[in-house]
């Protein structure tokens, strides 16, 4: 699977916004850099669909840029002025070359849900493999309005039940994308992620 962070080198905060090549172009979360559009333009001239993992601002800061630039479809959970599909726990959805089962889970966004396809995940902030304040196995903040740390916990159990063993690849919106390896699945990264959660103890000092 050709996968693409298109807000790579942002200078401005940021998630991830990847674009999924093949038969179906795809874009997971639109971002909040300024000219993402002009980036996703240097790697297609088509693009499908928009699909969100929630709305929080640094995933959909640009949303109308790019709608307005493609003439794509917008896929999301929550309502949007602009989405054309609502997503819900068990849909499938096609990025690429590849369908994806909608995995809800909330608890940093009410809205919040992840896609797990066979060979790859899309996290979104549910789960990061990295984000300072763990490096192997983090998860997404749940100390704001609004978020809760018991339904994250809830969704990251769900999420593991719901991961095919033939993922590779998990592609977070925050911090670096992981590559399975013969010592490290990507289920042993958001188990990690699950037992740091669990304890309840702060993310972030104080």
């Amino acid at each position: 699977m050709n996968v693409v962070n298109v807000t790579a080198d942002a200078e401005e905060f940021t998630c991830n916004a990847y674009f999924v090549d093949g038969e179906t172009p795809a874009l997971v979360d639109a971002g909040s850099m300024s000219g993402v559009e002009d980036v996703l333009a240097d790697h297609t001239s088509t693009l499908d669909r928009v699909v969100l993992t929630h709305q929080h601002h640094d995933h959909v800061g640009e949303l109308d840029a790019v709608l307005d630039a493609y003439d794509a479809d917008l896929y999301a959970y929550a309502d949007h002025p602009r989405r054309d599909r609502a997503l819900e726990a068990g849909d499938e959805v096609d990025l690429g070359d590849e369908s994806f089962e909608v995995v809800y889970t909330p608890g940093h966004a009410a809205d919040h849900v992840s896609l797990a396809g066979e060979t790859a995940l899309f996290s979104g902030d549910v789960v990061v493999y990295n984000d300072g304040a763990f490096d192997d196995g983090s998860f997404g903040r749940t100390d704001m309005s609004g978020q809760s740390r018991e339904r994250l916990v809830e969704s990251l159990r769900d999420l593991l039940e719901h991961l095919p063993d033939s993922v590779t690849g998990m592609y977070a919106g925050h911090g670096d994308a992981f590559h399975a390896s013969d010592e490290e699945s990507v289920g042993d990264v958001i188990q990690r992620a699950l037992e740091r959660a669990e304890r309840r103890e702060p993310k972030y000092d104080e």
